[in-house]
Protein backbone atom coordinates (compact mmCIF):
# COMPACT_ATOMS: atom_id res chain seq x y z
CA UNK A 1 0.00 0.00 0.00
CA UNK A 2 1.05 3.70 -0.65
CA UNK A 3 2.34 5.29 2.46
CA UNK A 4 -0.55 7.78 3.84
CA UNK A 5 1.47 9.94 5.99
CA UNK A 6 3.25 12.56 4.56
CA UNK A 7 5.38 15.26 6.01
CA UNK A 8 1.98 17.08 7.41
CA UNK A 9 -0.46 14.10 7.89
CA UNK A 10 -2.47 12.79 4.71
CA UNK A 11 -3.25 14.82 2.13
CA UNK A 12 -4.66 15.19 -1.61
CA UNK A 13 -7.63 15.77 -3.45
CA UNK A 14 -11.01 15.42 -1.33
CA UNK A 15 -13.28 12.80 -2.63
CA UNK A 16 -10.10 10.52 -4.33
CA UNK A 17 -8.07 8.22 -2.09
CA UNK A 18 -6.62 8.41 0.28
CA UNK A 19 -8.73 11.55 1.30
CA UNK A 20 -12.44 9.86 0.85
CA UNK A 21 -15.44 8.94 3.60
CA UNK A 22 -13.92 5.56 3.52
CA UNK A 23 -10.79 6.50 4.07
CA UNK A 24 -11.67 9.19 7.05
CA UNK A 25 -14.11 6.49 8.74
CA UNK A 26 -11.48 3.86 9.09
CA UNK A 27 -8.52 6.70 10.28
CA UNK A 28 -11.05 7.76 12.68
CA UNK A 29 -11.24 4.34 13.74
CA UNK A 30 -7.63 3.11 13.99
CA UNK A 31 -6.73 6.10 15.54
CA UNK A 32 -8.80 5.13 18.57
CA UNK A 33 -7.68 1.67 18.41
CA UNK A 34 -4.28 3.34 19.19
CA UNK A 35 -5.40 5.57 22.29
CA UNK A 36 -7.70 3.00 23.64
CA UNK A 37 -4.02 0.84 24.37
CA UNK A 38 -3.44 3.07 27.08
CA UNK A 39 -6.42 1.85 28.62
CA UNK A 40 -9.16 4.19 29.21
CA UNK A 41 -12.20 5.77 27.01
CA UNK A 42 -10.43 8.51 24.64
CA UNK A 43 -12.41 11.95 23.79
CA UNK A 44 -10.85 13.59 20.73
CA UNK A 45 -11.14 17.10 19.11
CA UNK A 46 -12.24 17.41 15.50
CA UNK A 47 -11.64 21.19 13.62
CA UNK A 48 -11.66 21.74 10.27
CA UNK A 49 -10.82 25.00 7.86
CA UNK A 50 -13.64 26.44 5.12
CA UNK A 51 -13.06 23.76 2.66
CA UNK A 52 -16.81 22.24 1.22
CA UNK A 53 -15.17 18.87 1.75
CA UNK A 54 -14.55 19.58 5.33
CA UNK A 55 -18.12 18.18 5.86
CA UNK A 56 -18.05 15.17 4.09
CA UNK A 57 -14.81 14.58 6.02
CA UNK A 58 -15.64 15.26 9.33
CA UNK A 59 -18.89 13.32 9.61
CA UNK A 60 -16.98 10.34 7.97
CA UNK A 61 -14.25 10.90 11.33
CA UNK A 62 -16.64 11.09 13.59
CA UNK A 63 -18.68 7.87 12.41
CA UNK A 64 -15.19 6.18 13.14
CA UNK A 65 -14.14 7.44 16.20
CA UNK A 66 -17.84 7.15 17.55
CA UNK A 67 -18.15 3.52 16.38
CA UNK A 68 -14.86 2.67 18.14
CA UNK A 69 -16.37 3.67 21.88
CA UNK A 70 -14.83 7.40 22.03
CA UNK A 71 -15.92 10.58 22.09
CA UNK A 72 -15.73 13.33 19.82
CA UNK A 73 -15.90 17.00 20.50
CA UNK A 74 -16.54 19.54 17.11
CA UNK A 75 -14.96 22.74 16.92
CA UNK A 76 -15.85 23.81 13.64
CA UNK A 77 -13.71 26.13 11.25
CA UNK A 78 -10.93 26.58 13.38
CA UNK A 79 -6.99 26.99 13.00
CA UNK A 80 -5.09 24.26 13.10
CA UNK A 81 -2.68 26.30 16.02
CA UNK A 82 -6.46 26.81 17.92
CA UNK A 83 -7.48 22.83 17.26
CA UNK A 84 -4.07 22.46 19.11
CA UNK A 85 -4.63 24.65 21.74
CA UNK A 86 -8.10 23.10 22.51
CA UNK A 87 -7.23 19.62 22.92
CA UNK A 88 -4.22 20.64 25.01
CA UNK A 89 -6.74 22.75 27.47
CA UNK A 90 -9.29 20.15 27.83
CA UNK A 91 -7.24 17.23 28.21
CA UNK A 92 -8.11 15.57 25.28
CA UNK A 93 -6.59 12.25 24.16
CA UNK A 94 -5.93 13.75 20.39
CA UNK A 95 -6.64 16.35 18.08
CA UNK A 96 -7.47 15.93 14.29
CA UNK A 97 -7.46 18.71 11.78
CA UNK A 98 -8.80 18.64 8.31
CA UNK A 99 -7.36 21.05 5.71
CA UNK A 100 -5.33 21.19 3.14
CA UNK A 101 -3.60 24.40 4.26
CA UNK A 102 -2.42 26.62 1.41
CA UNK A 103 -3.29 24.56 -1.25
CA UNK A 104 -6.53 25.05 -3.85
CA UNK A 105 -9.97 24.32 -2.54
CA UNK A 106 -10.49 20.69 -4.20
CA UNK A 107 -7.58 19.52 -2.02
CA UNK A 108 -8.13 18.70 1.93
CA UNK A 109 -5.67 16.74 4.52
CA UNK A 110 -5.79 15.12 7.90
CA UNK A 111 -3.70 15.43 10.44
CA UNK A 112 -3.47 14.44 14.04
CA UNK A 113 -1.94 16.26 17.30
CA UNK A 114 -1.81 14.24 20.62
CA UNK A 115 -2.97 15.30 24.03
CA UNK A 116 -0.74 17.77 24.25
CA UNK A 117 -1.34 19.81 21.09
CA UNK A 118 1.93 18.30 19.60
CA UNK A 119 1.91 16.50 16.33
CA UNK A 120 2.04 12.92 16.31
CA UNK A 121 4.96 11.28 16.06
CA UNK A 122 5.89 9.00 13.18
CA UNK A 123 6.13 5.72 15.07
CA UNK A 124 2.51 6.64 16.24
CA UNK A 125 1.02 7.24 12.88
CA UNK A 126 3.38 4.46 11.86
CA UNK A 127 0.74 2.71 14.22
CA UNK A 128 -1.95 4.00 13.09
CA UNK A 129 -0.99 3.19 9.46
CA UNK A 130 -0.84 -0.38 10.14
CA UNK A 131 -3.98 -0.88 11.98
CA UNK A 132 -5.18 0.69 8.78
CA UNK A 133 -4.15 -2.01 6.47
CA UNK A 134 -4.40 -4.92 8.40
CA UNK A 135 -6.84 -5.21 11.49
CA UNK A 136 -9.93 -6.44 10.60
CA UNK A 137 -12.67 -3.19 12.05
CA UNK A 138 -16.02 -5.98 11.60
CA UNK A 139 -17.39 -5.97 14.78
CA UNK A 140 -14.75 -4.93 16.68
CA UNK A 141 -16.47 -2.00 18.26
CA UNK A 142 -18.57 -1.70 20.89
CA UNK A 143 -22.39 -2.26 21.25
CA UNK A 144 -24.97 -0.32 23.17
CA UNK A 145 -24.25 2.47 25.97
CA UNK A 146 -20.83 2.29 25.01
CA UNK A 147 -20.89 3.54 21.87
CA UNK A 148 -19.00 7.20 21.58
CA UNK A 149 -21.16 10.54 21.23
CA UNK A 150 -20.26 13.45 19.21
CA UNK A 151 -20.49 17.42 20.95
CA UNK A 152 -19.77 20.41 19.28
CA UNK A 153 -17.70 23.58 21.63
CA UNK A 154 -19.70 26.40 20.60
CA UNK A 155 -17.57 28.79 22.81
CA UNK A 156 -14.15 27.52 21.48
CA UNK A 157 -12.89 30.51 18.91
CA UNK A 158 -13.65 32.45 22.09
CA UNK A 159 -11.27 30.27 24.28
CA UNK A 160 -8.57 30.79 21.53
CA UNK A 161 -8.96 34.75 20.58
CA UNK A 162 -8.22 34.91 24.43
CA UNK A 163 -5.15 32.66 24.33
CA UNK A 164 -3.62 34.25 21.65
CA UNK A 165 -3.98 37.43 22.91
CA UNK A 166 -1.94 36.12 26.16
CA UNK A 167 1.26 36.39 23.88
CA UNK A 168 0.91 40.11 23.90
CA UNK A 169 2.10 42.36 26.47
CA UNK A 170 -0.52 43.10 29.08
CA UNK A 171 0.68 46.77 28.84
CA UNK A 172 0.64 47.52 25.49
CA UNK A 173 -2.07 47.97 22.87
CA UNK A 174 -2.08 48.02 19.07
CA UNK A 175 -3.83 51.69 19.88
CA UNK A 176 -2.82 53.84 16.27
CA UNK A 177 -1.72 50.65 13.67
CA UNK A 178 -3.48 50.41 10.77
CA UNK A 179 -3.35 46.91 10.04
CA UNK A 180 -4.58 44.57 6.47
CA UNK A 181 -5.67 41.45 7.50
CA UNK A 182 -5.90 38.95 4.48
CA UNK A 183 -7.87 35.88 5.43
CA UNK A 184 -7.51 34.14 2.80
CA UNK A 185 -11.24 32.90 3.11
CA UNK A 186 -10.03 30.40 5.24
CA UNK A 187 -9.70 29.05 8.85
CA UNK A 188 -8.42 32.37 10.61
CA UNK A 189 -11.83 34.13 9.38
CA UNK A 190 -13.17 34.84 12.40
CA UNK A 191 -10.31 35.08 15.30
CA UNK A 192 -7.69 36.94 13.34
CA UNK A 193 -10.01 39.93 13.14
CA UNK A 194 -11.24 39.93 16.65
CA UNK A 195 -7.68 39.44 18.16
CA UNK A 196 -6.30 42.33 16.51
CA UNK A 197 -9.47 44.48 16.98
CA UNK A 198 -9.94 43.94 20.49
CA UNK A 199 -6.17 44.97 20.98
CA UNK A 200 -6.96 48.59 20.05
CA UNK A 201 -5.45 48.32 15.94
CA UNK A 202 -7.28 49.84 13.00
CA UNK A 203 -8.23 46.91 10.56
CA UNK A 204 -8.48 46.15 6.81
CA UNK A 205 -10.32 43.44 7.07
CA UNK A 206 -9.97 41.10 3.50
CA UNK A 207 -10.88 37.32 2.35
CA UNK A 208 -12.77 37.22 5.36
CA UNK A 209 -16.45 35.48 3.61
CA UNK A 210 -15.48 32.09 2.98
CA UNK A 211 -17.93 29.82 0.55
CA UNK A 212 -16.29 26.19 1.16
CA UNK A 213 -14.24 27.29 -2.23
CA UNK A 214 -12.79 30.20 -2.03
CA UNK A 215 -10.03 29.19 0.47
CA UNK A 216 -6.80 30.62 -0.99
CA UNK A 217 -7.88 31.90 -4.27
CA UNK A 218 -6.13 34.57 -5.33
CA UNK A 219 -5.82 35.54 -1.62
CA UNK A 220 -4.06 34.98 1.46
CA UNK A 221 -0.38 34.06 2.04
CA UNK A 222 0.23 32.01 -1.66
CA UNK A 223 -0.52 35.55 -2.93
CA UNK A 224 1.56 38.03 -1.43
CA UNK A 225 0.92 40.80 -4.65
CA UNK A 226 -2.20 41.14 -3.54
CA UNK A 227 -1.72 41.86 0.13
CA UNK A 228 1.68 44.50 -0.96
CA UNK A 229 -1.23 46.14 -3.13
CA UNK A 230 -3.92 46.44 -0.14
CA UNK A 231 -1.23 47.31 2.35
CA UNK A 232 -0.21 50.55 -0.25
CA UNK A 233 -3.80 51.12 -1.14
CA UNK A 234 -4.93 51.48 2.46
CA UNK A 235 -1.98 53.51 4.07
CA UNK A 236 -1.63 50.80 6.63
CA UNK A 237 1.14 50.42 8.57
CA UNK A 238 1.50 46.66 8.10
CA UNK A 239 0.15 43.75 6.49
CA UNK A 240 -0.64 40.20 7.55
CA UNK A 241 -1.82 37.31 5.01
CA UNK A 242 -2.79 34.27 6.71
CA UNK A 243 -2.85 31.00 4.92
CA UNK A 244 -6.37 28.39 4.66
CA UNK A 245 -5.22 26.74 8.38
CA UNK A 246 -3.80 29.64 10.38
CA UNK A 247 -0.95 28.11 11.36
CA UNK A 248 1.59 30.55 9.29
CA UNK A 249 1.35 34.25 7.70
CA UNK A 250 3.83 36.46 6.17
CA UNK A 251 3.72 40.20 6.36
CA UNK A 252 3.94 43.29 4.20
CA UNK A 253 6.10 46.62 5.83
CA UNK A 254 4.74 49.77 5.21
CA UNK A 255 6.04 50.02 1.31
CA UNK A 256 4.03 47.12 0.44
CA UNK A 257 7.34 45.17 0.30
CA UNK A 258 7.08 41.45 1.42
CA UNK A 259 8.75 40.12 4.03
CA UNK A 260 10.73 36.57 3.71
CA UNK A 261 9.65 34.17 6.68
CA UNK A 262 13.69 34.35 7.46
CA UNK A 263 13.70 38.07 7.43
CA UNK A 264 10.91 37.91 10.22
CA UNK A 265 12.29 35.12 12.25
CA UNK A 266 16.40 37.20 12.51
CA UNK A 267 14.16 39.92 13.63
CA UNK A 268 12.45 37.69 16.40
CA UNK A 269 15.54 36.31 17.31
CA UNK A 270 17.47 39.19 17.73
CA UNK A 271 14.85 40.44 19.67
CA UNK A 272 15.06 37.25 22.05
CA UNK A 273 18.44 37.25 22.47
CA UNK A 274 18.46 40.96 23.63
CA UNK A 275 16.12 40.59 26.04
CA UNK A 276 17.57 37.21 26.98
CA UNK A 277 14.34 35.47 26.23
CA UNK A 278 16.55 33.09 23.80
CA UNK A 279 16.96 29.81 25.25
CA UNK A 280 20.10 27.61 24.63
CA UNK A 281 21.45 30.77 22.46
CA UNK A 282 19.69 28.57 19.58
CA UNK A 283 17.27 29.21 16.46
CA UNK A 284 15.85 25.74 14.94
CA UNK A 285 15.24 26.12 11.32
CA UNK A 286 15.48 24.10 7.81
CA UNK A 287 17.64 23.94 5.07
CA UNK A 288 15.25 25.93 2.83
CA UNK A 289 16.44 28.86 4.87
CA UNK A 290 18.64 31.79 3.47
CA UNK A 291 22.29 31.60 3.62
CA UNK A 292 21.97 35.21 4.86
CA UNK A 293 20.19 33.74 8.06
CA UNK A 294 23.21 31.69 9.18
CA UNK A 295 25.36 34.15 8.59
CA UNK A 296 23.63 36.73 10.52
CA UNK A 297 23.01 34.46 13.81
CA UNK A 298 27.28 33.89 13.85
CA UNK A 299 27.72 37.49 13.51
CA UNK A 300 25.22 37.96 16.57
CA UNK A 301 26.87 34.23 18.36
CA UNK A 302 23.58 32.41 17.90
CA UNK A 303 23.89 29.28 16.67
CA UNK A 304 21.73 27.73 13.60
CA UNK A 305 20.05 24.35 14.66
CA UNK A 306 18.81 22.33 11.02
CA UNK A 307 16.46 19.83 10.52
CA UNK A 308 14.75 18.13 7.93
CA UNK A 309 12.34 20.27 6.15
CA UNK A 310 8.67 20.59 7.99
CA UNK A 311 7.01 22.10 11.38
CA UNK A 312 7.05 19.33 12.87
CA UNK A 313 10.61 18.20 13.02
CA UNK A 314 11.35 21.74 13.65
CA UNK A 315 9.17 21.13 16.94
CA UNK A 316 10.78 17.55 17.62
CA UNK A 317 13.87 19.15 17.59
CA UNK A 318 13.03 22.33 19.98
CA UNK A 319 11.70 19.99 22.77
CA UNK A 320 14.37 17.83 22.96
CA UNK A 321 16.88 19.86 23.11
CA UNK A 322 15.17 22.86 24.75
CA UNK A 323 14.99 26.00 22.12
CA UNK A 324 11.91 28.03 22.26
CA UNK A 325 12.57 29.40 18.83
CA UNK A 326 11.90 28.00 15.58
CA UNK A 327 10.46 27.82 12.32
CA UNK A 328 10.51 28.17 8.20
CA UNK A 329 10.98 30.22 5.63
CA UNK A 330 7.58 29.59 4.46
CA UNK A 331 6.49 31.69 7.41
CA UNK A 332 5.61 28.62 9.69
CA UNK A 333 7.32 30.30 12.79
CA UNK A 334 7.05 28.55 16.73
CA UNK A 335 7.40 30.78 19.86
CA UNK A 336 7.81 27.27 21.83
CA UNK A 337 6.96 29.46 24.97
CA UNK A 338 3.71 30.72 23.88
CA UNK A 339 2.34 27.51 21.89
CA UNK A 340 3.05 24.11 20.74
CA UNK A 341 2.51 24.66 16.73
CA UNK A 342 3.17 27.05 14.18
CA UNK A 343 0.45 30.13 14.94
CA UNK A 344 0.38 32.92 12.28
CA UNK A 345 -1.72 34.97 14.85
CA UNK A 346 0.64 34.94 17.27
CA UNK A 347 3.66 35.01 15.09
CA UNK A 348 2.04 38.46 14.17
CA UNK A 349 1.05 39.18 17.60
CA UNK A 350 5.11 38.45 18.10
CA UNK A 351 5.94 40.94 15.25
CA UNK A 352 3.58 43.50 16.28
CA UNK A 353 4.98 43.38 19.57
CA UNK A 354 7.99 44.50 18.72
CA UNK A 355 7.25 47.34 16.49
CA UNK A 356 5.32 48.43 19.32
CA UNK A 357 7.98 48.63 21.48
CA UNK A 358 10.69 50.29 19.30
CA UNK A 359 8.50 52.32 17.81
CA UNK A 360 10.06 51.61 14.46
CA UNK A 361 8.24 50.53 11.24
CA UNK A 362 9.36 47.41 10.09
CA UNK A 363 10.34 48.75 6.74
CA UNK A 364 13.52 49.83 9.47
CA UNK A 365 13.50 46.35 11.70
CA UNK A 366 13.73 44.73 8.57
CA UNK A 367 16.89 46.26 7.78
CA UNK A 368 18.91 44.16 10.18
CA UNK A 369 19.36 41.21 7.46
CA UNK A 370 19.64 41.07 3.65
CA UNK A 371 18.44 37.70 2.27
CA UNK A 372 20.38 36.76 -1.15
CA UNK A 373 18.35 36.19 -3.88
CA UNK A 374 16.23 32.58 -3.97
CA UNK A 375 14.30 31.33 -7.12
CA UNK A 376 12.25 28.10 -6.42
CA UNK A 377 11.30 25.94 -9.24
CA UNK A 378 8.49 22.89 -8.57
CA UNK A 379 8.67 20.93 -11.12
CA UNK A 380 5.69 17.86 -11.80
CA UNK A 381 6.64 14.38 -11.98
CA UNK A 382 4.76 11.28 -12.31
CA UNK A 383 6.61 9.42 -9.67
CA UNK A 384 9.20 9.19 -7.04
CA UNK A 385 12.96 8.09 -7.39
CA UNK A 386 15.93 8.64 -5.26
CA UNK A 387 17.57 12.16 -6.96
CA UNK A 388 21.05 10.08 -6.07
CA UNK A 389 20.09 7.11 -8.96
CA UNK A 390 19.13 10.14 -11.42
CA UNK A 391 22.73 10.29 -12.44
CA UNK A 392 22.65 13.38 -15.04
CA UNK A 393 20.19 15.28 -12.49
CA UNK A 394 22.70 14.65 -9.48
CA UNK A 395 25.56 15.07 -11.40
CA UNK A 396 24.06 18.55 -12.76
CA UNK A 397 23.14 19.54 -9.60
CA UNK A 398 27.30 18.81 -8.25
CA UNK A 399 28.02 21.01 -10.82
CA UNK A 400 26.08 23.80 -10.05
CA UNK A 401 27.43 23.66 -6.22
CA UNK A 402 30.70 23.48 -6.88
CA UNK A 403 30.01 26.74 -9.14
CA UNK A 404 28.12 28.94 -6.73
CA UNK A 405 30.54 27.60 -3.96
CA UNK A 406 31.36 29.91 -1.44
CA UNK A 407 28.52 32.37 -2.68
CA UNK A 408 25.67 29.85 -2.83
CA UNK A 409 23.54 27.02 -2.74
CA UNK A 410 21.21 24.04 -4.25
CA UNK A 411 18.91 22.44 -2.17
CA UNK A 412 16.71 19.57 -3.66
CA UNK A 413 14.01 17.29 -2.50
CA UNK A 414 10.54 16.30 -3.00
CA UNK A 415 7.18 18.01 -1.48
CA UNK A 416 5.98 16.48 1.29
CA UNK A 417 2.46 16.93 0.16
CA UNK A 418 1.85 17.21 -3.04
CA UNK A 419 3.68 15.55 -6.69
CA UNK A 420 6.51 17.93 -7.00
CA UNK A 421 10.12 17.63 -6.73
CA UNK A 422 11.34 21.10 -5.27
CA UNK A 423 14.47 22.89 -6.89
CA UNK A 424 15.99 25.93 -4.37
CA UNK A 425 19.25 27.95 -6.46
CA UNK A 426 20.58 30.75 -4.17
CA UNK A 427 22.93 32.85 -4.69
CA UNK A 428 23.88 36.97 -5.18
CA UNK A 429 22.85 37.07 -8.70
CA UNK A 430 19.52 36.80 -9.31
CA UNK A 431 19.92 36.20 -13.50
CA UNK A 432 22.36 33.68 -12.59
CA UNK A 433 20.73 31.64 -10.10
CA UNK A 434 17.48 31.35 -12.76
CA UNK A 435 19.88 30.02 -15.39
CA UNK A 436 20.96 27.52 -13.09
CA UNK A 437 16.94 26.61 -11.83
CA UNK A 438 16.12 26.19 -15.32
CA UNK A 439 19.09 24.02 -16.59
CA UNK A 440 18.33 21.56 -13.37
CA UNK A 441 14.41 22.12 -13.83
CA UNK A 442 14.95 21.05 -17.39
CA UNK A 443 17.34 18.06 -16.69
CA UNK A 444 14.66 16.81 -13.98
CA UNK A 445 11.81 16.82 -17.37
CA UNK A 446 14.17 15.32 -19.55
CA UNK A 447 14.81 12.49 -17.42
CA UNK A 448 10.82 11.77 -16.84
CA UNK A 449 10.31 12.03 -20.22
CA UNK A 450 12.67 9.60 -21.21
CA UNK A 451 11.22 7.18 -18.72
CA UNK A 452 14.45 7.53 -16.66
CA UNK A 453 16.69 6.97 -19.26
Amino acid sequence: MKKLFGTDGIRGQANRYPLTSEVALKMGMALVQVLKSRGKRPKIVIGKDTRISGYMLETALSSGICAMGSDVYLVGPMPTPGVAFITSSMRADAGVVISASHNPFYDNGIKFFNGDGFKLYDEVCKKIEDLFVNYKFDNAGPTGGNIGKAHRIDDAAGRYVIFTKLSFPKNLTLNGLKIVVDCANGANYKVAPEVFSELGADIILENASPDGININDNCGSTHPDNLSSLVKKNGADVGLAFDGDGDRVIFSDENGKILQGDEFLAICAINMKSTGELKNNGVVTTPMSNIALELLFKKYEIKTIYTKVGDRYIMEEMIKNDYNLGGEQSGHIIFLDNTNTGDGIISALKLLTIMVKTDKPLSELRKIIEPYPQALFNVEVPYRKNIDEMTKVSKKIDHFNEVLKNRGRIFVRYSGTQNYLRVLVEGKNDEEINRIGNEIEEEIERYFDNNGI
